[in-house]
């Protein structure tokens, strides 16, 4: 289930929020401005392509593209497998989110599959959202944050963009996110 916690960027040894509560986490994540939704979850195969998660949710997505001025819409998945290419792949991809940085650009995902953590550095305060299959995050343009997969990561992800340039991270340097709870301390609350 979807957890919010929240720490004032000082002490990221004491939360102090913490919540499954979806209209509490939508309402915290909009003052942020923030959009935080739940879309019902449709059937996909164990390593869907990008054309079969675009399919199965393409009333949404062309919903978010009509409100948001979507032009660009693509597919990142990360399935587990007992492999070093998986190892060192996930592993890549990981440490690339990890640092904190920030976008000229909205970053809109929707989990279709799995989980993964969105942590919004703002006005003093860390927001790490744990997101899970139904939820769609929108972190607004300029807002300072970092996104953490976990140690063995799986997901299907469903990604935004408002031109074809796609992400593009302005890192800031700071090693703030080193400091707070990651995916695996996080998914452990989850549980």
């Amino acid at each position: 289930m979807t957890l919010l916690t929240v720490w004032n960027d000082n002490d990221p040894s004491t939360p102090e929020l913490q919540t499954r509560d979806a209209d509490t986490i939508r309402e915290v994540l909009a003052g942020l401005g923030a959009r935080f939704s739940r879309w019902e979850l449709q059937e996909l195969s164990e390593n869907p392509t990008q054309d079969e998660v675009l399919a199965a949710y393409r009333s949404e997505i062309d919903a978010v593209n009509a409100e948001h001025g979507y032009t660009l819409v693509d597919v990142v998945s990360i399935t587990p497998e007992d492999t070093d290419e998986y190892r060192e792949a996930s592993a890549t991809a990981r440490q690339k989110f990890l640092s904190e940085h920030q976008h000229d650009d909205d970053e809109d995902r929707f989990f279709a599959r799995g989980s993964g953590v969105f942590y919004l550095h703002v006005d003093g305060k860390v927001h790490a959202v744990f997101c899970e299959a139904g939820d769609l995050l929108s972190v607004p343009k300029d807002t300072t944050h970092w996104f953490d997969m976990g140690t063995r990561p799986d997901y299907v992800s469903v990604r935004f963009f408002h031109d074809d340039d796609g992400w593009v991270g302005n890192f800031t340097g700071s090693d703030v996110a080193t400091k707070f709870a990651t995916y695996d301390e996080l998914a452990s609350v989850s549980a």
